[in-house]
């Protein structure tokens, strides 16, 4: 019998994490995050992270977990991911991953496999090297010679995705592009509904510009400066979190703070519409959009969905 698993994503400052709470204490679940900058401490302002008293006795997993120069991976997530969820199902709570990194969800939802081949570096030294020398584009053009989906899907600022796939070319002679479409026509292995929640465009936009300007008041400034006297640079994954980089330049004095915010604000609604896309993609997903219905509407509909699929049968 498959394991029960619920999943509520979308794009950025949609809306997720009020809904999540309230179907998290209807349907008696525990939440995983899937965000890729949520489980750093320290970084609380920039990633939007849940405050302790807005989970409202909610459980959660993957939050604060590792410091900022810890490594965090797609293969990492997956590890802590099951682990957590093992965890839950030990209390008969339902795992509800909860975040907008699609990646990190497909990879949890179809098992896929991304062991790493081999222990052999060197190639990945040597791309790091030229991200270094040469830029993050010149490193993305050299992916689009050899896997040019792959470079349409992978931006080409997220630099260890790009080498990623470059190694996995390198070492298999196989497109990674083609081996996680291979990957992704493998069925689940749990019970699952995957809910994408959305707004219509020009309402999210406004609701991002506005959600950089009140990280701005709550004081991402000073928490980047703290990062950063902490011994945190911008080679680090967690610094290259959108809110942390743009800040960092300014810090550096590479542009104005003025600049800084307005980067911020462009890079997140760019963001949003790559998470949409991705979404977009996305198998037997359920659609639930925010601007047409309420969060109470909301709510009915997902546990409706959730007891005719029998994943919650209270």
């Amino acid at each position: 019998m498959k394991q029960p698993l619920i999943i509520l994503t979308g794009p950025t400052a949609v809306g997720k994490t009020a809904l999540s709470i309230r179907l998290a204490k209807e349907v008696g679940a525990e939440i995983i995050s899937a965000d890729s900058m949520q489980v750093y401490r320290h970084m609380n302002i920039g990633s939007a992270k849940i405050r302790p008293e807005e989970m409202d006795g909610v459980i959660h997993h993957l939050v604060d977990v590792l410091e900022p120069w810890e490594e965090f991976n797609v293969v990492r997530f997956q590890q802590m991911a099951k682990q957590a969820a093992d965890e839950i199902r030990s209390r008969n709570h339902i795992p509800l991953v909860v975040g907008g990194t699609g990646f990190y969800i497909q990879a949890l939802l179809y098992d896929i496999d991304f062991t790493e081949n081999g222990e052999d570096t060197s190639y990945r030294s040597k791309m790091e090297k030229i991200a270094l020398e040469k830029g993050a584009e010149y490193l993305h053009s050299l992916l689009k010679e050899v896997d040019p989906a792959s470079a349409e899907a992978i931006h080409f600022r997220n630099v260890k995705r790009v080498i990623r796939a470059l190694e996995y070319f390198y070492q298999t002679g196989e497109k990674i592009s083609e081996h996680n479409e291979r990957e992704k026509k493998r069925e689940s292995p749990y019970a699952f509904s995957y809910f994408v929640l959305n707004r219509n465009r020009s309402v999210l936009y406004e609701r991002i510009d506005r959600r950089v300007d009140q990280m701005m008041e709550q004081g991402l400034l000073d928490e980047v400066k703290k990062l950063s006297e902490m011994g945190c640079t911008r080679n680090m994954i967690s610094m290259q979190g959108l809110g942390y980089k743009e800040i960092l330049s300014y810090l550096d004095k590479e542009i104005t703070l003025d600049e800084a915010i307005y980067i911020l604000k462009r890079d997140t609604r760019h963001f949003a519409k790559r998470q949409l896309t991705w979404f977009k993609r996305e198998k037997d997903v359920t659609w639930i959009d925010l601007d047409e219905n309420d969060e109470e509407k909301a709510l009915e509909e997902m546990i409706k969905e959730l007891k005719e699929k029998k994943i919650f049968t209270k």
